[in-house]
């Protein structure tokens, strides 16, 4: 969108309109997550030529050359998935897929520490850069394929995967900690269920289906050996 039409954009106006109209019908009610999103400023995040979109109830194209498939969540994904990983001041969480670094800066809002996962170095950089931008200094941005987990740092409260996995490695759901969360899209097109997992024991989880929705897979995202429940 030219120049002159970003100038002429209302960008409180339009926050507004997206957590009334898109977030708050799908049940995203939480006061603290509301309010994040009123103060972290999605347009900072998203790719300069599609500032005008920022607040679109549609996923953004983010990835380039060999990583062109991927996108940045719509919105109400983004705030629905912040709001059932209960994040908590004292929490470690690990995000898979930083793509621009706004889920980052939502996490790292709530939370103590954030290790944010990227496998594109250039998206990765962006993010970063942006984050500093944003004042956001408790996420780490690190560079390499995460789908299947990283152990670098586990293990977290709260896992947060932000594209879509056809199914859930086992290593992955092992570097929760026992009280431990995790958020997914799992599945393949055209159905896909976002789902909450519990870590309720050292060999039991608690799976929770939330809706049904599709998204980009991350990228290598590979059909692995389903965990069983």
């Amino acid at each position: 969108m030219a120049a002159t039409a970003l100038m002429g954009m209302d960008f409180e106006q339009a926050r507004f309109n997206m957590i009334e109209q898109q977030i708050r019908p799908w049940e995203v009610l939480d006061p603290d997550v509301l309010g994040l999103l009123s103060v972290v400023k999605r347009e900072d995040f998203v790719p300069a030529e599609y500032r005008a979109l920022a607040f679109a109830d549609l996923e953004l194209p983010i990835g380039k050359d060999r990583n062109a498939g991927q996108t940045m969540l719509s919105p109400k994904i983004e705030a629905r998935l912040l709001q059932e990983a209960g994040i908590k001041s004292t929490d470690t969480v690990l995000e898979v897929g930083t793509g621009t670094g706004y889920m980052a800066a939502l996490l790292a809002s709530q939370a103590e520490t954030v290790y944010s996962v990227e496998i594109d170095p250039a998206l990765a950089e962006q993010a970063r850069s942006a984050l500093q931008r944003s004042g956001i200094a408790n996420v780490t941005v690190e560079v390499g394929d995460a789908a299947s987990g990283w152990a670098a740092h586990a293990p977290y409260d709260a896992i947060v995967i932000s594209g879509s996995l056809p199914s859930l490695p086992d290593e992955l759901l092992r570097q929760l900690k026992v009280g431990g969360r995790l958020v997914a899209i799992v599945g393949e097109q055209p159905v896909m269920e976002a789902k909450l997992l519990i870590r309720t024991g050292e060999d039991a989880f608690n799976a929770i289906d939330l809706f049904e929705t599709a998204a980009a897979p991350l990228t290598h995202a590979v059909r692995r050996e389903r965990f069983v429940f």
